[in-house]
């Protein structure tokens, strides 16, 4: 990952260097600030991933002057954009990212947001206009925030922290919009895409297959060494599978679990064997989710139940990768969930409610697994990359009739798995074993250890006056309050970046449940056993 940090307006140089730093996990690798005239200033925190040379470093500047660019991404079709549209532009690096620049300068941020392939949050500053310009990707994998100073002037920031000494009110930028002249207009919304109902089942299997290949084999193109995170559940495990055959060497595979019993280690390592991966398993104990509690919060910038249970095992695995191997990017199974369906899905009364849980999800998708993705990597300076956030693959799999995309077999993402049935991909056993969430997976026990902690901390009196404190994402559980608080302690007063706290659909039967785990779910069954 690399992070930036825009100041419009005056801003003082110490303070806008201390308020750099605190994204300098972001990208250990080079530093640099340029100021924008009168108008501003840009800091960038790189993570050399394309071009590791100093070439690829940002900002990026336009060979006629006029444009300056900050982009925390990857390009996946960079090459193509080159070669189609500036085979005789001045490149002075290998970067993905310096593509934008000609881009931008050529035909605008539009379409810009249209043509790029690739998950991005990006600032240009236009010479002509005087004018700040940014876009993030239709996912929201990379994080932006915007807030505005005291005399009215928007900033942006890779994470919150960075604009807390300039920005009183901060929010999330929306995915899938670009900021323009004032305004934030969306480009992509996958709550739009059209339903296609004459699909045979033979069309829509090869549809998810072959889009989920070339999903994979893009993010494969990296000067920097992958890694992948392999839970042994089926989303990580595809993307493992398309990966170690699309490889001429074995993939490096990483999993996590607890000393106490861990749940996805042994499946992780039976789906490691079965690839010939160079494997490698990290266990921590409980000891350790009590130290590392607060300064995930800090990392996270939430104060969800779900996010931060399931950041716990994430954040270790990634601290373990960065400082015992040379990994920096690493490929994961996040978003799969949100297309396909989730445990509590199971239990939509109609396939209208299940499209349109489904669009709920992928549309707040950045306030939860993708924010946690992204700040447990980042926080270890490692890079995410999310194939199944592809945006033709979640295109294509938003345009499936949702009649069957429903669980009606009893098996959970059914078309996901019969699309590499009898391809030798993975054992069946993996390629059809219920779903564990990613929290409960590393093992029941540390969720237990987090509520029996909780439980000692509050009595009832202390939650019940506690909680009624806060007027947002108020705290109902004693877990609940003391991610709250230890939120409160690095954020205070900022609970409003995360809308409201992870939980199945309360209006649908059996899913009206106290505790956002599956395991509450009575179709939890074997999952994680």
């Amino acid at each position: 990952m690399c992070g930036f940090l825009i100041i419009t307006g005056s801003s003082k140089e110490e303070l806008f260097e201390q308020a750099l730093d605190k994204i300098a996990h972001r990208g250990p690798d080079d530093t640099k600030t340029l100021e924008c005239e009168q108008y501003g200033k840009m800091g960038f925190q790189r993570l050399a991933i394309m071009d590791l040379t100093h070439a690829g470093d940002q900002p990026f500047s336009s060979d006629d002057q006029y444009v300056d660019l900050v982009c925390n991404g990857e390009i996946y079709n960079h090459r193509r954009i080159k070669t189609d549209y500036f085979d005789r532009y001045n490149f002075v690096s290998q970067s993905d990212c310096e593509v934008l620049v000609p881009l931008y300068r050529e035909y605008g941020i539009r379409k810009l947001c249209e043509l790029v392939d690739g998950e991005f949050a990006l600032c240009f500053f236009d010479r002509k206009t005087k004018e700040f310009i940014a876009a993030r990707d239709p996912m929201g994998i990379r994080p932006l925030f915007y807030g505005y100073t005291d005399g009215g002037k928007i900033c942006f920031a890779s994470e919150v922290k960075a604009l807390l000494d300039f920005c009183r009110e901060i929010r999330p930028f929306p995915p899938g919009h670009y900021y323009e002249k004032g305004e934030f207009i969306c480009y992509l919304d996958y709550g739009k895409t059209e339903v296609v109902k004459d699909r045979t089942e033979e069309e829509i299997l090869d549809g998810i297959h072959s889009r989920l290949v070339d999903a994979v084999k893009k993010r494969l193109d990296s000067d920097a060494p992958l890694g992948f995170l392999l839970s042994g559940g089926l989303d990580s495990s595809l993307v493992c599978a398309i990966a170690a055959r699309l490889s001429d060497k074995p993939i490096k595979t990483f999993s996590v679990g607890i000393t106490d019993n861990p749940i996805d280690t042994k499946y992780a390592k039976v789906v490691a064997d079965y690839l010939k991966t160079d494997h490698h398993e990290y266990l921590f104990t409980k000891e350790q989710v009590f130290e590392t509690l607060s300064d995930l919060i800090y990392h996270l910038e939430t104060w969800d139940i779900t996010t931060i249970r399931a950041s716990l095992g994430m954040y270790l695995i990634c601290k373990y990768i960065a400082e015992e191997t040379d990994v920096k990017a690493l490929l994961t199974g996040e978003v799969s969930d949100e297309i396909f369906g989730y445990k509590y899905t199971d239990f939509a009364p109609s396939a209208e409610e299940f499209q349109k849980e489904a669009i709920k999800r992928v549309k707040e998708l950045y306030q939860y697994d993708v924010l946690r993705a992204d700040r447990c990597i980042s926080a270890n300076s490692l890079e995410a990359r999310v194939p199944f956030s592809d945006r033709d693959f979640v295109s294509y799999v938003m345009s499936i009739d949702p009649k069957i995309k429903m669980n009606t077999t009893g098996i959970g993402k059914y078309l996901l798995r019969k699309a590499f049935n009898g391809k030798e991909y993975l054992p069946p056993d993996i390629l059809y074993r219920e779903k564990a969430a990613f929290s409960d997976a590393v093992g029941h026990s540390m969720v237990d250890w987090l509520k029996e902690f909780a439980e000692q901390t509050y009595t009832d009196e202390d939650f019940s006056n506690k909680s009624s404190e806060y007027k947002h994402g108020i705290p109902f559980t004693k877990e609940s309050l003391m991610y709250r608080e230890i939120f409160e302690s690095h954020f205070e007063g900022k609970a409003e970046l995360i809308d409201d706290f992870w939980m199945p659909n309360k209006e649908w039967e059996n899913c009206d449940v106290s505790d956002p785990s599956a395991r509450v779910l009575p179709n939890y069954g074997k999952s994680g056993k």
